[in-house]
């Protein structure tokens, strides 16, 4: 049995760069969307924390999109 070691070494870091990419998406995808969830504005505070969570929503929709097709497009490999 013989085994291309640099087309296997390849396909191991292709794989290996996927995951890293997917699991960070959905990290920003978290970060995103925890812009929303902040406390309470109380009597003391002006109101102005920085914060834009309809900004942190649209970033976390374009990470999980580019996450949900480089699964797919994964998918697509596998079954195609």
């Amino acid at each position: 049995m013989h085994i291309d070691w640099p087309t296997f070494a390849a396909i191991a870091v292709v794989a290996a760069a996927a995951t890293v990419i997917v699991v960070l998406l959905v990290a920003f995808a978290l970060v995103g969307l925890s812009g929303r969830s902040g406390g309470r504005v109380g009597p003391g505070d002006s109101g102005t924390s920085g914060r834009r969570p309809a900004a942190g929503t649209g970033v976390a929709a374009l990470c999980l999109l580019a996450a949900g097709f480089i699964v797919c497009y994964g998918l697509y490999l596998i079954i195609g």
